[in-house]
Parts: C-alpha cells; structure tokens; sequence
C-alpha cells in the first residue's frame, strides 16, 4: 500500500494581472467568491480530502494570504465581546482549518519552478497540487478520486475536463488510452496549449494534480519551454513514459461543477452560481435574477 497523501501544494505567486487595478494592492487569491475569497474554497477542498498540511507558495505582497489564515485576536475578542457568535465562528474557521506554512517562489519561472520550491517541504511524498483559479463544487468531490486512484495505482494522477474543442487552445491536452474505468484513462502524452486542428483530443487538464515524488528530480533538469517558463506539463509528459520508474501518469476525467475564477467573466457566473445554490441567498435572488434576465430580453 502506498502512503496516505497529507500534503496540499497551492501556488498563488501571480500577479493577477486579468484582475488590475482589483489586484493591484489585493492578492487574486484573496478576491471574495460571494463571502470568502478564493483561496479559502481551495484549502477548504483539501481539507475535506484529508489534506491538513498546506504549503503556499506565495511572492511578493502576498501577506494578506497569511493574515487570513491566522487568528486575528482584537477582532475576535470584540466578536466575543459583543455576543456575535456567529460571526466569531466564521472568523476562527479559516485559522483552524489546517496547518499553513507559505514559501517564496522568488522569480517567477513558471507553475514547474513553484511546485519545485516545495521540494523541502514535501520530501519523498506524494502530494496533491491545487491551482487557486479552479474552484471544484464541494459537492462533486475529485480530489478524493484522485487520491483514491493514486493509492490504486500507485502513479500520478491529474485532473482532466472535456472542453469544447475550440477552447482547447487555452489548456494542456492530454493524449489518452481507456482503462476498464470510464472516468479515469491512462495518460500518455501532453500538449501544452495546442491550436484544435492538432489536439490529440479535447480533454484539458485543469488544475488539480496528485504527484509522486519523483517529480522534484524531473523538474531540476526540466529546461524552460513556453513562454519562457518551466512547466509542469512537460515534467508531466516524461512521467507518462516512464511507466516502469513512477507509475505512469493516469487522468481522472471531472463531469461535475468547475468554477473558473480566472477569468473576469467566469469569476462573475461563479459568483452568482454559487450565490444562487446557497440556502441563504438563494431563495431571494434566484427570483431577481429571472426578473433581471426577462428585463434584459425585453429591451
């Protein structure tokens, strides 16, 4: 049996420059998705997978990401003191719900570079790497899949979407071959943004990924490829032909709710999806939103 996975990885070093001037003194991460920013959706995902060690890589002007994760005494005091309870409890939840280190990624060289900086860190374990940008709906569950296909088959395992086939420019395709499991093929090639016309198929890889350790060894020798950057994706293309040596590199294919948070309009629909399905807000804004919408139709 393989090791129980306890480490999380999440890199949140960007700029956020899709956001400026938002993000010009805020960390993207910190953006709020109704009530709590981003970042507090993807720690709580990991969490709930049985991951309490997370690692942050973070860069500059990112210790906003820090004090959100730690007690905030006066503010919790003056909660206490007032009998807000509730509100006391919302405050302490983010500081309690695991234990967060953060590293400097230093330059920016790329999404390989900054998962190498948590080598030390992690050490000869598998991992789970979550990107801030795909927030997974806590009621489809992947990473517990794919940490569950990891101990199954002892290989790295990656999280993969079917896109429409003119939107597979924006992502990493995957090569693939079916295994007895419909939702989970093996992976045996990657291809980091390619036009439609030369895709080896519309599965994109989305941010979610459970590395074995070897990894660390592939991305000290991995060169710089696009964009000037060492990506993670061509670590990844060595893994899936090396079979023999760490496993292979199989794909749990998602058909459950992914909210990018990436992108402006994106971020915007995740927000009122997830407003809407919350017992708190739903119940008055799904009716103005239909009003809303039939006002738009009419003018």
């Amino acid at each position: 049996m393989t090791q129980r996975i306890t480490k999380a990885v999440i890199p949140a070093a960007g700029l956020g420059t899709r956001f400026l001037p938002a993000t010009k003194a805020m960390p993207k991460e910190m953006l709020p998705v109704v009530d709590k920013p981003a970042i507090q959706y993807v720690v709580e995902e990991a969490v709930a997978a049985g991951l309490d060690d997370v690692l942050m890589i973070i860069g500059r002007n990112k210790n906003a990401l820090a004090n959100h994760f730690d007690r905030v005494a006066e503010l919790e005091y003056t909660l206490e003191t007032k009998g807000d309870n509730s509100k006391l409890s919302t405050v302490q939840e983010s500081s309690d719900l695991a234990d967060v280190h953060f590293v400097r990624q230093g330059d920016p060289k790329g999404l390989g570079h900054a998962v190498l900086r948590a080598r030390k860190h992690v050490g000869d374990e598998s991992f789970a790497v979550l990107l801030g940008d795909d927030l997974i709906d806590a009621r489809d569950p992947l990473l517990t899949r794919m940490l569950a296909e990891h101990g199954k088959r002892d290989a790295t395992i990656v999280a993969l979407l079917e896109v429409d086939p003119a939107s597979i420019h924006m992502y990493g395709a995957a090569e693939v071959e079916a295994t007895d499991d419909p939702d989970v093929v093996r992976v045996t090639g990657l291809v980091e943004k390619p036009a439609a016309d030369v895709a080896p198929s519309n599965l994109a890889v989305i941010g979610r990924y459970v590395l074995k350790p070897e990894v660390f060894d592939i991305l000290e020798r991995t060169r710089p490829g696009k964009g000037g950057e060492i990506q993670l994706t061509d670590a990844l293309m060595e893994m899936a032909g090396d079979v023999d040596g760490a496993g292979g590199v199989y794909g749990v294919v998602f058909r459950g709710r992914r909210y990018d948070t990436g992108d402006k309009l994106d971020y915007i629909k995740a927000v009122i999806q997830l407003a809407a399905d919350r017992d708190d807000l739903g119940p008055e804004l799904k009716p103005w939103l239909v009003e809303y919408v039939a006002g738009l139709e009419r003018s």
